[in-house]
Order: C-alpha cells, then structure tokens, then sequence
C-alpha cells in the first residue's frame, strides 16, 4: 500500500514516507510526514493522529497537508489491528490502557516528550485514554466525534444512546459480525461511507476500494472488532473515576452524528479543565472528510493559540 503516499499532495519543504516501529510490542506502521531538514525536525511541533472504525491512517488525508504547511511534524498512525499494522490475536491486546501506552511509546520513540494528539472515533477514545493516563506527554488534545469515558458512561443509561450504541453489543458476538461486514465485498461498510454522509462527495468509490482493501487484511477485521469487545470485557474502566483533566482541549462534533448523540458533548466541564467545544452543524460521524475546510481551520486555530478555554 505505499502508493497510498501519493495521495498527498508535494511540498519541497516536507517529505513523507511510511514508517514501522515496534511500540509496546506490536510494531506499528504510520506515515510521517516531516520537514526535510533534520534541523528543522527537532522545532517541528509533533501531532500524533489517531483513526477511528473502520479506517485506517488514510482517514486524515485531508488534514495532514494542512497541518504540514503550517508547520507541523505529523505522524498519521495505523492503530494496532488495522492496515499494515500487528495484529494481534487476543481480545485483551486491544483494552484501552494498551492502545494508549502505543500512543505514548510512539511520542518517546521519535525522540520526543510531547505532542498534539488529535484523534476521531476510536482514535478519539484512544486520544482522550492518552491525555487522561499520561498527560505529561500530551501538549493539547484534540478530539473528533468520540465521547469523554465519563459522558458515554453517562448517557448509556438513556434510551436514545443505547439505540444509537446498538452495534456494541451486536460486535460482542463471535464470528457473526465478520461474516455480516463481508457479505457482499463489503456492503455494509461501502454503504455507511457513500451514505451516511452529509455531502455526496465526502467519501469516492476509490476511497471505499482502500478502506476495504485495509479492512481485508489477514485478522484485520477480527481485530478492528475486538476494540469493542475488550472494552465491553473491561467496561469497569470506563466507570472508573478520572482526575480532571487538565490538558488544553478541542472537541469538535459533527452534529448529524448517526452514532453518537448530542448529549455527548454537554456537561464535560467537570471533566475537562480547559475545554473548547465546537459543534459542526453540516457534518456527519465522517466530520473531518465531511467538513475539513473547517476542522482544519479549527485545528489549526487552536493549535496556535492560547491556552485559555473559549467563553
């Protein structure tokens, strides 16, 4: 899949290649995407982006340029399970305290101790796991359409979430879930991306070709799933009290979320010291391919600026 590079577009100051490193035992792959100068390397600020479900690095084609010409080492990473990553067979590989402690290895292994996370989905839930558990190592967090652990907890007892939330359990189940994903070369999965979101050319045919491509890899699917069949073993963790977190915060939220309530995203401030929230009106689940001329502009806005959490 390295052709995969040119989906991005050139930049003679930056070069971007794929890379493997073995974090936490599994040797991850990611693209990076960093300045030509090893000089100018070590000034680049690092932003780590982290996928959600279905998907693979790819998810963030449309911020790394973005984020590139603005200044920014980035590191756009297939989480374990997925793509061109380990995939490991055991449930328990894929409990939260794992999928972060990848995350925070990575940040040591390119020789740095901090950096941006940026996470959407499951790579949100990963984004928030990290800024919670090692938050010396998180500069700012900002998270896509993925709730706080405490809010998800939280809006699991109304009605409307465990509707949206009814796939959970459906994925608890063995085998069935893989053999209805695959029906039909992947029907689901093209319908969710061509469909669900608010623009007709959010997502191409090619894209779809790619995702599938990645999710049809030996054990892919199988772990992708289990990402949710270890938290549903584990879910104490999510019930666990947090210290509030004090990292700088971004949540942005495409309001037609099908998933995923509103409710999600209200009474964080509790939880979350230093928020900014920002709601999306015209965009799905998909909210960084549904609306990148804003995500990216909203990123990049908070990435600059102060530290002081919007009125």
């Amino acid at each position: 899949m390295a052709d995969q590079t040119q989906i991005l577009p050139g930049d003679p100051c930056y070069v971007v290649t794929h890379r493997f490193a073995v974090i936490n035992g599994v040797r991850l792959h990611y693209v990076a995407a960093e300045p030509r100068s090893e000089s100018a390397i070590g000034r680049a600020p690092l932003c780590i982006l982290l996928h959600g479900f279905p998907e693979f690095w790819y998810s963030w084609r449309r911020q790394i340029p973005a984020l590139t010409a603005a200044g920014f080492r980035v590191l756009a990473v297939d989480q374990r399970g997925y793509n061109l990553s380990d995939k490991p067979a055991a449930v328990s590989s894929y409990r939260i305290d794992e999928l972060s402690a990848d995350v925070a290895g990575l940040i040591a292994h390119v020789g740095e101790q901090k950096a941006h996370v940026i996470g959407h989905d499951w790579g949100g839930v990963v984004a928030w796991a990290v800024a919670l558990r090692y938050p010396e190592a998180v500069d700012k967090l900002v998270v896509l359409n993925a709730p706080h652990p405490v809010a998800y907890v939280r809006e699991l007892r109304t009605w409307q979430q465990r509707l949206r939330s009814w796939y959970v359990l459906f994925f608890q189940l063995p085998s069935l879930p893989e053999l209805l994903i695959r029906a039909g070369n992947y029907a689901l999965l093209e319908r969710g991306f061509l469909r669900e979101p608010v623009h007709a050319d959010t997502f191409s045919a090619a894209d779809v070709l790619l995702y599938k491509k990645a999710l049809s890899q030996p054990g892919a699917l199988t772990a992708a799933l289990n990402y949710y069949r270890a938290a549903f073993r584990n879910r104490r963790a999510l019930q666990r009290q947090f210290d509030r977190l004090t990292v700088p915060t971004l949540l942005l939220w495409g309001e037609r979320d099908r998933y995923l309530g509103l409710p999600l995203t209200e009474g964080l401030e509790r939880w979350v010291a230093n928020l900014r929230l920002e709601r999306i009106a015209d965009a799905s689940h998909w909210v960084q391919n549904d609306a990148p001329h804003h995500v990216n502009a909203a990123i990049l806005k908070f990435l600059a600026g102060s530290e002081t959490p919007a009125d």
